[in-house]
């Protein structure tokens, strides 16, 4: 029979388990009785076609579709690096990322390919006008009842000279489609001068190569190299003015998937798909500057990459120098040199969360785009560090090292309750070129976070020793963690419930003086499977258009794709290591350095044993951290970025609460704990 105390901490874990389901449970919410959407009756594809291509002067006819009109920035994703025109025409069709003859078999794309718009009403029409448009054609088909398909081209890479003139013969192209619509509106009953023909123009890659053979070539992450394409929907929002896309795979607006126009076109026709889709229908959402968004958004997703590293990589040098001072005994035993090495340790990630809301400022717009987003998160980093530095904290070793952490953790935890809007495009943040995530906890942030308020409890318990205290604690803590993480409003993430939940409760367990079992890890696990589940049931019970990816694994399950998803998570871990070599690197070294902080005293890590000699407690956190991150990493699809997250941040704050060189006592005579703490 169990104990009161055991009995008492399983209590407490069920109820945050309770608590967690109801917190994924779907609002109850009236649907809104607008009037069914006008069938789509014209799709004018494109490739090459970016937000930054269209103005009035350049591309007359291209903006004048675009005035009154509802648009977005398109991710045109496919299953290899990168996109090409004859992937993301069949993508048009199936609603499948890439081509199914070549996508490989973990892609999770039906071979053979499924065309769905052989479920609509309506013939379809396709029309050749990459050359010459045949607008006789064009007319005599959108006067019938059919869905015409028009082919006008595309236009070479930016760094082509021919590029210009390209455009220019494009935009002429797609003026003469319009115009034969505009033809065919007369003889079409119900067509309003003011309301035409409900018309899409995408741009379904970014390129369009001579021998697509040559650069469809698969690998575990999506160029970023080619930009965000134009996605344009006549149909707006009712009421005047500008209007954006917005659709539920993304929940962003001004962004929406190459995947998502297939949908869009089932459901402006009533029709369902013979499978469930990765994509979902687009919808208009009023914004007062819609186009400006469209090119805000692509032009911060090209440009982020190149300012990503000196931005946050000359502030976190600091970390790298502070570091240095503390892990190299001669410079260590200086106390003046050892303060400031641990101040530059500990201030060093600041940049992290700074960079993953850099958002805030349009930094993208500067003459100096990378001097902007540096100086901006210089500028926030600085301000997050005098909070740490100056605080009443100060006045501990281990004070600053918790603020800064908890700073990390909660800054990237609110950020996604908020809805993720500041990350997309940003350091860190979700990048909408690559397409893997646009909102909720990604992985590598999942591991800031995991990592961080390890290391807040950490320093926490260095003060704290009462066991329940601790407890409760890291029961509040990761509480707060995982309901961010599951909650389908905010962090929607599968992985992350998986690993949390285990986490921290063989913390609170380890903490509370219970004897660990190895059924106490078995419910653990269980409990975690079960939590995650019953949320992501809840997530699927809400309607299509407001599930997260929650809900859309259930749909997979219910479809029996369990292994098939098994598989595909298992194959990205495994191209991620074998495809980037530095990645796979970090990974050996997170191995190696799991092992040494695991075994301080066998390895002869004098300051790690004299930590936990003066606090016992450290050793049972860095257990509960390592078995979070290598959970993390077999339970997610991106697990190796996960874990070199997680690497970041103890390898800053680690030596910044370890003892001076000779000494057992990480707080000096300040911080003196009772044995067994």
């Amino acid at each position: 029979m169990l104990s009161a105390a055991p009995r008492r901490l399983l209590a407490l874990l069920a109820a945050l388990a309770s608590a967690l389901l109801l917190l994924g449970a779907p609002a109850a919410r009236a649907e809104d009785p607008a009037a069914p959407a006008p069938p789509v009756r014209l799709v004018i594809a494109t490739a090459g076609l970016t937000w930054e291509d269209v103005d009035a002067q350049t591309t007359p006819a291209l903006q004048d579709l675009a005035d009154g009109a509802s648009l977005a920035a398109m991710n045109t994703t496919s299953t290899t690096v990168v996109s090409t025109k004859r992937q993301g025409l069949e993508t048009l069709r199936t609603g499948f990322r890439g081509r199914a003859e070549d996508a490989p078999r973990t892609a999770g794309i039906p071979t053979p390919p499924e065309d769905q718009w052989a479920q609509l009403p309506v013939e379809t029409v396709e029309i050749d006008a990459t050359s010459q448009v045949p607008t006789d054609q064009i007319e005599q088909a959108l006067a019938g009842e059919t869905i015409v398909l028009v082919d006008v081209g595309s236009v070479p890479d930016h760094g082509d000279f021919a590029r210009t003139d390209a455009l220019a013969a494009l935009d002429d192209r797609v003026g003469q489609v319009l115009a034969a619509r505009a033809a065919a509106e007369t003889g079409v009953e119900g067509v309003a001068e003011d309301d035409p023909l409900r018309t899409l123009l995408v741009s379904v890659a970014a390129t369009d190569p001579a021998d697509p053979d040559a650069v469809e070539r698969t690998g575990a992450v999506a160029s970023r190299t080619v930009g965000l394409q134009v996605a344009i929907d006549t149909l707006g929002t009712g009421a005047p003015g500008p209007a954006t896309l917005r659709s539920g795979a993304t929940k962003q607006d001004g962004i929406v998937m190459l995947t998502d126009v297939a949908p869009t076109i089932l459901s402006s026709y009533d029709s369902s798909a013979t499978r469930n889709l990765p994509g979902q229908r687009v919808v208009p959402v009023p914004h007062d500057a819609a186009q400006q968004l469209a090119v805000d958004r692509s032009q911060a997703a090209r440009l982020v990459d190149r300012a990503t590293l000196p931005a946050l990589g000359s502030w976190m040098a600091l970390g790298v120098i502070g570091v240095v001072i503390l892990l190299v005994p001669p410079l260590a035993r200086r106390p003046r040199l050892a303060a400031v090495g641990r101040a530059l340790a500990t201030i060093a990630p600041l940049a992290l969360p700074v960079g993953l809301v850099a958002q805030i400022v349009p930094w993208w717009r500067a003459e100096h785009p990378a001097l902007a987003l540096t100086a901006a998160v210089w500028a926030g980093s600085a301000l997050l560090a005098a909070v740490v530095l100056f605080g009443p904290w100060r006045r501990h070793r281990s004070g600053p090292v918790g603020v800064a952490a908890a700073l990390i953790a909660g800054i990237i935890l609110l950020e996604s309750a908020a809805g993720s809007h500041l990350q997309i495009s940003s350091p860190l943040g979700a990048q909408p070129i690559s397409g893997g995530r646009f909102y909720g906890l990604s992985n590598h942030l999942f591991g800031l976070v995991l990592a961080a308020t390890m290391m807040a409890l950490l320093c926490l318990f260095l003060h704290v020793h009462r066991p329940v205290l601790r407890v409760i604690a890291t029961v509040l803590v990761g509480g707060t963690v995982a309901a961010v993480c599951l909650a389908p409003s905010m962090g929607a993430d599968f992985g992350s419930g998986l690993a949390t939940i285990p986490a921290f409760g063989l913390l609170a367990l380890l903490v509370s003086g219970v004897r660990l079992r190895v059924w106490h890890v078995l419910a653990l696990g269980a409990g975690g499977v079960g939590v995650v589940l019953g949320v992501s049931v809840l997530d699927w019970l809400r309607p299509p258009q407001q599930r997260t990816h929650l809900g859309q694994f259930i749909d997979e399950l219910l479809d029996g794709d369990l292994l098939a998803v098994i598989v595909r998570k298992l194959a990205q871990n495994v191209q991620m290591l074998t495809g980037y070599w530095a990645l796979a690197l970090v990974v050996a070294l997170a191995v190696a350095l799991s092992v040494a902080i695991l075994l301080p005293r066998r390895l002869r890590l004098q300051r790690l044993v004299g930590l936990d000699e003066q606090h016992p407690v450290a050793y049972r956190v860095r257990i509960a951290q390592v078995a979070g991150a290598w959970v993390g990493y077999a339970v997610n699809d991106t697990g190796p970025v996960l874990v070199a997250a997680m690497l970041g941040i103890w390898l800053a704050h680690l030596p910044a609460v370890l003892p001076d060189p000779g000494t057992t006592s990480p707080e000096r005579a300040q911080e003196s704990s009772p044995a067994g703490a």
